[in-house]
Parts: structure tokens; C-alpha cells; sequence
């Protein structure tokens, strides 16, 4: 490995978070050290979902955090919301300008979600009550935050609607959500985030089961808000294009683990984890010929209740080593503001790859990135 970083650890990763925020300019909103969460389910081994996640979030700024299923991003993105089930284990530190939230009461936690941060979940149509009309469900969010009559309650709601571009927005009050397209129900989604206007906006794959001229106008619309309230925004997604288009900073994650972090363009252009180059190289492209088989990330994720000696992704690289299978490699900064951990990166700006797997030999690691 080469680089300054080379020799640091996870406590050193951690040490770097405050100084992203910093060099932004704005304070930190969000900030996240050492994270790590543990499920017990009765009669099963313990599953290690998330292990030393550290990062920053600063206001006004968008960091999205990008991996395959299983990798730990929602149950990242809901320890931070305490809305983990009871079998989970939650270490590390979570604080919201300034303020600890790992080992609050869930009393005090409710406190701070919907007033302070915010949740915009997956699936609108399983997020709303579906024999409630929407306007009251935004206008009960308002009231149970702010001490509001009913009919300010309702006007808010109202405002809301209208401040998320939701067409006739008296009229929707009155509707269930089966009477709302997809797109108006994320719109709803996110009306009922932003009513108490938090400082931390978290999209847990919030676009994800819209099509593409939806995503795209829910995507402009969170990022316009973001500059007329000045928001920070958690973005969780597997989808590297959507982070490319509307991130700052971006956090890569496998098997519970940071792998690579750096700010967007910096990311795209020097991508150096062959796992990051897998997902770039997976994304469907126009370019490729018709009925090309999509290309996919060989292998399989690794079982997160064994114990993983090495780096948890080298069963699937194909730039692995012996090195990769004893020793798990450190996360480091390699230069300013690019963190990863790998023992054979790729080299510094080489090409994006069209397959998964990066740019280096297929029968093993380049010597150029030994150490």
C-alpha cells in the first residue's frame, strides 16, 4: 500500500471525521464514530451488521452511503434514529450537532426524531397509514412536536404539500394514500419529514421503487429544499449513478465496514477498492450492445455471524493476494480526503471498468500497490 495513511487504523479513521465537516466550511450536523451494530437473535449466532463506521455530515452537504444489500447501510441509518429492535447492539457514538444519541431513553430519543432528524423510508405505500387520509398524518407529525391546534396543524399540512410541489394540495389533505400515484406518495413521504423542519434529513432508498423521470424530479425537489432550509442530507442507496449526480462525499460500505470514502468527484475519478469498481462496473450502461447481459458482482457476500480473518471481500476480488485471506487491511487515508482499505488497490486514475473487477491483471494483484 502506498500513501501517508498507510499505517493508520479505524481510530485514526475516526479522528479524520471532524475535519471533513470542518474543511466544508459548515458546521457538522451529523457524526458518526466508531458505529458498530450487533444483532443476538434467540438460538442464532451474532450477526456484526456494522463494524467501525465513522463519518460526517455536514450542513447544507449531501453524503451518500452506497453498498449491495447486507452491506449495513439502513441498519446504520436506523441506529441513528433508534428504531433498531430490541436484539440489537449499538457501540460507538452517534452525535446530532453536538448532541449524543447512542444510549439516550427512547423517550428523550423521541425528543429529537422528526424534530431534528428526519426519516424518509423506502416504501411510501407500507410507511403510511393506509386507512388514514394523508393530511392527517402529516398534521398528527406536526402536533406531536409542536403545540399547534388542529386547524394549524392542518395548515401546516397544507403548507407542506405545497412546499413538495403536490398538485391541489387542499384536496389531497382529504385523500388516502391508495388514491396517490408513487411519486405523490414520496412527496407525502417527504412532506411529513420535513414538517418540523429537521437539520438532518435521512432517504433510506427513498427513490428506489420509482421510475426514473419520478427519481429524478424527487431528487431535484430534496435538493432544492436542501438549499432553501439548509438541511444535511443522509442519502442510502445502491445506486452509485444517483450518488455521482446529487453527493458531496461518498461513503462506500461492505460487509459492515467502510471501504472506500471520498469526496464525489474525487471517488469517480480515482477509484482505487476493486469492490467500488465492481458496483461502477455493474451500473446498466446505453452504450453497451443490445441484449448484452447485465453484468453483475460475482460471488456472494460474506456471512456477517463468522469470523472474518482477512479482507471480507477477497473470496469475490479477483486482485487478491495471500495477503488478502490472513489480514484484514486498514482503513486509511492515502491522500487528502481519499480513505480505503485495500492491499492491492488499483492504480491511481485508472480507467473505469466496464465488468466488475477493476482494471488489474485477473491472475493477481499488480506488485505496483504491494507492500
Amino acid at each position: 500500500m502506498t500513501g501517508a495513511g498507510a499505517a493508520a487504523g479505524p481510530g485514526a479513521a475516526a479522528a479524520s471525521v471532524a475535519a471533513v465537516g470542518a474543511g466544508t466550511g459548515s458546521p457538522t450536523v451529523l457524526e458518526v464514530r466508531d458505529l458498530s451494530v450487533r444483532f443476538r437473535p434467540r438460538g442464532r449466532d451474532e450477526v456484526r451488521a456494522v463494524s467501525g463506521l465513522s463519518y460526517s455530515v455536514p450542513a447544507g452537504r449531501t453524503v451518500a452511503i452506497i453498498g449491495e444489500s447486507g452491506s449495513g447501510k439502513t441498519a446504520s441509518s436506523r441506529a441513528i434514529m433508534g428504531l433498531l429492535p430490541r436484539s440489537a447492539q449499538v457501540s460507538g457514538s452517534v452525535a446530532l450537532s453536538g448532541t449524543e444519541l447512542i444510549g439516550l431513553s427512547p423517550r428523550s430519543l423521541r425528543r429529537y426524531r422528526g424534530q431534528d432528524v428526519a426519516m424518509i423510508f423506502q416504501d411510501p405505500a407500507r410507511s403510511l397509514n393506509p386507512t388514514m387520509k394523508v393530511g392527517p398524518q402529516i398534521a398528527e407529525a406536526v402536533r406531536a412536536h409542536q403545540k399547534v391546534s388542529r386547524a394549524a396543524a392542518r395548515e401546516r399540512a397544507i403548507e407542506l404539500f405545497q412546499l413538495v410541489r403536490l398538485s391541489a394540495p387542499a384536496q389531497r389533505y382529504d385523500e388516502y394514500p391508495h388514491q396517490l400515484s408513487g411519486g405523490m406518495r414520496q412527496r407525502v413521504m417527504i412532506a411529513m419529514a420535513l414538517s418540523c423542519s429537521p437539520k438532518l434529513l435521512i432517504a433510506d432508498e427513498a427513490t428506489t421503487a420509482l421510475d426514473v423521470t419520478t427519481q429524478a424530479r424527487i431528487m431535484r425537489l430534496l435538493t432544492e429544499l436542501q438549499e432553501q432550509l439548509g438541511m444535511a442530507i443522509l442519502m442510502i442507496s445502491h445506486d452509485l449513478g444517483l450518488a455521482a449526480c446529487y453527493a458531496d462525499e461518498v461513503v462506500v460500505m461492505y460487509a459492515g465496514r467502510t471501504v472506500e470514502r471520498a469526496p464525489v468527484r474525487e471517488l469517480f475519478r480515482n477509484v482505487r477498492m476493486p469492490y467500488t469498481s465492481a458496483l461502477l462496473g455493474a451500473v446498466p450502461r446505453l452504450d453497451r450492445a443490445a441484449h448484452t447481459p447485465l453484468p453483475v458482482v460475482q460471488g456472494r457476500p460474506p456471512d456477517l455471524s463468522a469470523d472474518l480473518a482477512g479482507c471480507p471481500f477477497a473470496p469475490r476480488c479477483p486482485r487478491a493476494g495471500e495477503k488478502c485471506a490472513e489480514r484484514q487491511p486498514p482503513f486509511a487515508e492515502h491522500k487528502p480526503g481519499h480513505w480505503y482499505a485495500c492491499w492491492y488497490p488499483l492504480p491511481d486514475g485508472a480507467d473505469r471498468p466496464d465488468t466488475p473487477g477493476g482494471s488489474g491483471s485477473p491472475d493477481g494483484p499488480d506488485r505496483e500497490g504491494q507492500q
